[in-house]
């Protein structure tokens, strides 16, 4: 599994693999990903460089948690490469042509990708494809 299931570990992740990046070392495929997130978002570098990796970060806290938030890219970034739902890829494709950013697009769908999680958990189903597919398409339109 290349991800565990203890956040502070997963977490751990995200700041080795901004330390390398930052030092100039070499990367493994997974931490240039990573890596590459984490550049996009400079308003969370000190968070992943923190001492404090096991911060709680609640909704009445009024901050977005930067590694859920980063996670979701990446979780975006594979389904896009895997075209996993089918279409997704044109999606994004027609998102950054419409945005004209990529990570303006990525956002757009990341709000979807939430969205259907979090359905998904409060009503202990499986996450519905169709329904994302849905969401991810009126973003299109």
């Amino acid at each position: 599994m290349i991800f565990g299931q203890d956040r502070n570990e997963l977490r751990k992740m995200y700041a080795d693999a901004w330390q390398k990046q930052c030092d100039k070392t070499p990367l493994t495929p997974l931490e240039a990903q990573i890596a590459a997130v984490v550049e996009w978002h400079p308003e969370y570098h000190q968070e992943v460089l923190s001492d404090e990796l096991d911060k709680d970060y609640t909704p009445d806290g009024g901050r977005t948690n930067p590694f859920l938030h980063m996670g979701l890219h990446l979780g975006v970034r594979e389904q896009v490469a895997t075209n996993r739902p089918p279409g997704i890829s044109g999606v994004f494709s027609s998102l950054t042509a419409k945005t004209g950013d990529a990570h303006a697009a990525e956002h757009q769908m990341i709000d979807c990708l939430a969205e259907t999680l979090w359905e998904a958990q409060s009503q202990n189903t499986a996450p519905d494809e169709k329904k994302y597919l849905e969401r991810l398409h009126r973003l299109t339109g």
